[in-house]
């Protein structure tokens, strides 16, 4: 027992213990006053118990970095199913009337207020997605992709992207040297008003406008989405899947099945010069045309409304094929460029991306189109003056007047943007006079050898510069500065296989003499400069865009670090302008625009080009230039917005919507009010010469 009590010791009161515990060692200490206790013999097989810390950190221990993982998940997916639920189980009214109890009364959508004004269907509708709106489906794939007939590839969710992004990339990837279909892969767009209604669950493209329309009588049988495979060369388009043909077909049953009426058709963005391709292969003679003769467009077209239209081709085209990026992915790439560049676990996006949109030929129609003469050269632009604070433009003096916060006039000095460089090697050379900018031709140079070129990797991700080595890659920085003249021949130089296909379908020159035989060709039927408009005097055309967005317009470019397989030149996203209100934002220039097209692209055709009886125009059709002033959301539940001037966002603008079913119930534009202009798109085009 003794042996038991040694092993078995009670612990020591401590001094904040009650005073039962207290008195019961003063029962057991008595008789002992004055004497020290006996110090009690140490057990060896029984260490002291652990103190509370040591507990703690154990404890601590076991919790892993898993462990926290799986924790941060099962949080934000609780979250997401919480949301979702609430979200399902909200009356649909619900978010309109917290909008209106903060904001008023909200105005009727376009559809109810012209139904409301007996506005009823007449004209048939066709619509024309443009680049990446449109769905496309799996046909016939890879080992890889087992399971995926018949699912959206492009479009949808994209969840197969997550789970299979090697496998995905191969079969959105078209054939290196043909432009078509690799040898087992078939993916084909989706067919009816599905196939682009919206891009993902929840983010509308057409549904809006397609909703509206049917308010005042609209149905799939007076609706046609000529949807297309956006990835082709729009040519291609017809070689591979007739879709050309079944374009003309649906638009002549559509005007033979309402009683004769002529469609009203809505191209947006891409799908803006693909309808362009459109009219003059209908007229041409087979086997290159439709044989539809020189008057189908006038019997079948009552009016073409194109929707941020890139008529002359977009800057941000030419970054996207130099370096597979634009303006939100160089900051994205500045500030974690690991994630984007890093070659760990085989990530490698932006090569992969790279090696996916160079085979779609279809991004080569919106490179910049009429070179100098429209964009500007080294020295000038049509834009010289725009000014990046307002909406409006300055004049073209390089000092203006304000006044400051005191009422007190005050000089501010403002930056000269040479927009015309469309891509200058360092913030110093896109700032500097062209007298002193040293350029060194680079068309004639040697393409120097690459370590990488014997790479297997690179090989894989393809994307032509580890052939262009680094004899090339220096020649191409040291020209200095690009105009769109030498863009062109740029892209010849880094990505030669691309340009040789695109140089087939594409063209981006002004036509001298438009009655020369070789304009007959289709590569030219896309290119406003080099092609006429149809013989149809009573067809309007309409140009429709937001304004008072800043929109990608020039690039500062610098190399980026060696490495194997990398993508040698990026955008400098550390390149900014003097101040707050410079138009130069992380080695972006911004002009005015949509956020993708520039006002100059998708004005000038229907502001000077074709605007009266002109040599692209020779039947006089009339033309009108719609500009809608960019508004931002007030509040969160408005969503994208009802005045967006966005480039897809403004397909839910409601006075957009309400022009285009004001057309098609009948109206002309002169009863629209003709045009409709906030920017300085007709002065701007006046500084172009060019003949007409």
């Amino acid at each position: 027992m003794s042996l038991l009590r040694r092993r078995k010791q009670p612990p020591s009161p401590s001094p904040n213990e009650d005073s039962s515990n207290g008195s019961d060692h003063d029962e057991r200490g008595k008789g002992d006053k004055g004497k020290k206790p006996a110090p009690q013999p140490a057990s060896s097989s029984s260490p002291p118990p652990p103190s509370s810390k040591d507990a703690t950190r154990r404890t601590k221990a076991k919790w892993s970095c898993v462990d926290s993982c799986c924790w941060l998940v099962g949080c934000v997916c609780s979250a997401w199913w919480l949301l979702l639920f609430l979200y399902n189980a909200m009356p649909a009214s619900f978010p309109q009337y917290v909008t209106e109890a903060i904001t008023g009364p909200l105005p009727d959508p376009p559809g109810v207020k012209l139904q409301k004004e007996g506005l009823r269907a007449k004209h048939p509708v066709v619509f024309v997605p443009g680049i990446v709106t449109g769905g496309l489906e799996l046909w016939e794939g890879h080992q890889c992709a087992e399971g995926l007939f018949r699912k959206r590839l492009w479009g949808g969710t994209f969840g197969d992207v997550y789970k299979r992004p090697l496998c995905w990339v191969e079969h959105m990837s078209l054939d290196n040297e043909t432009g078509l279909d690799k040898p087992g892969i078939r993916v084909r767009p989706v067919t009816g008003l599905v196939a682009a209604d919206y891009f993902v669950p929840g983010y509308f493209v057409w549904a809006v406008l397609i909703a509206n329309l049917a308010r005042i009588g609209y149905e799939e049988k007076t609706m046609y989405m000529a949807a297309y495979d956006w990835r082709l060369s729009f040519q291609n388009t017809e070689v591979r899947d007739q879709t050309l043909s079944r374009i003309k077909s649906n638009i002549e049953l559509l005007v033979a099945t309402n009683d004769g009426n002529r469609v009203v058709v809505i191209p947006h963005s891409m799908g803006v010069l693909y309808f362009l391709h459109f009219m003059k292969w209908v007229e041409a003679p087979p086997p290159m045309g439709g044989g539809g003769g020189p008057n189908w467009c006038a019997k079948h077209i009552k009016a073409v409304m194109n929707i941020g239209g890139p008529f002359l081709g977009v800057p941000k085209a030419v970054a996207g094929l130099f370096s597979s990026e634009a303006k939100d992915v160089a900051v994205a790439r500045a500030i974690a460029p690991e994630v984007l560049d890093s070659d760990f676990l085989g990530l490698q996006t932006l090569r992969h991306l790279m090696r996916m949109t160079r085979t779609w030929d279809s991004t080569m129609s919106m490179i910049p189109k009429g070179g100098d003469t429209i964009w500007g050269d080294l020295d000038w632009s049509p834009e010289d003056g725009f000014e990046c604070k307002a909406k409006n433009q300055k004049t073209n003096d390089s000092e203006v007047s304000n006044m400051d916060v005191n009422g007190k006039s005050e000089e501010v000095h403002l930056e000269p943007v040479n927009y015309g460089r469309i891509v200058s090697f360092g913030k110093d050379v896109a700032e500097a006079s062209s007298s002193e900018i040293e350029q060194i031709e680079f068309r004639d140079a040697v393409k120097g050898s690459n370590i990488a070129h014997s790479n297997t990797s690179c090989r894989d991700i393809w994307t032509e510069y580890h052939e262009l080595g680094w004899g090339g890659i220096k020649a191409a920085a040291d020209y200095k500065v690009y105009t769109a003249s030498s863009i062109i021949d740029l892209l010849h130089f880094v990505a030669p296989r691309m340009m040789q296909r695109g140089s087939v379908h594409f063209s981006y020159g002004i036509a001298d003499n438009l009655d020369d035989p070789k304009y007959s060709h289709y590569k030219y039927w896309s290119n406003p400069l080099e092609t006429k408009l149809p013989n149809a005097p009573e067809m309007e055309i309409f140009s429709m865009y937001g304004v008072g967005i800043p929109t990608e317009r020039a690039y500062v470019y610098k190399l980026a670090p060696q490495a194997e397989c990398y993508i040698p030149f990026q955008i400098d996203a550390s390149a900014e302008g003097g101040d707050a209100n410079s138009c130069l934002k992380g080695g972006v220039y911004l002009a005015n625009g949509d956020e993708t097209v520039p006002v100059l692209s998708a004005g000038y055709m229907c502001a000077k080009g074709w605007r009266g009886k002109t040599r692209f125009n020779p039947s006089g059709s009339k033309t009108y230039v719609r500009e809608y002033s960019h508004s931002p959301p007030s509040n969160l539940l408005e969503g994208r917005g009802t005045q967006s001037g966005a480039h897809v966002d403004i397909m839910g603008n409601f006075a957009l919507m309400e022009d285009i079913i004001r057309i098609a119930a009948g109206a002309t534009g002169e009863e629209l009010g003709g045009d409709q202009v906030y920017s300085d798109i007709f002065k701007w085009s006046e500084k172009i010469k060019l003949k007409l």
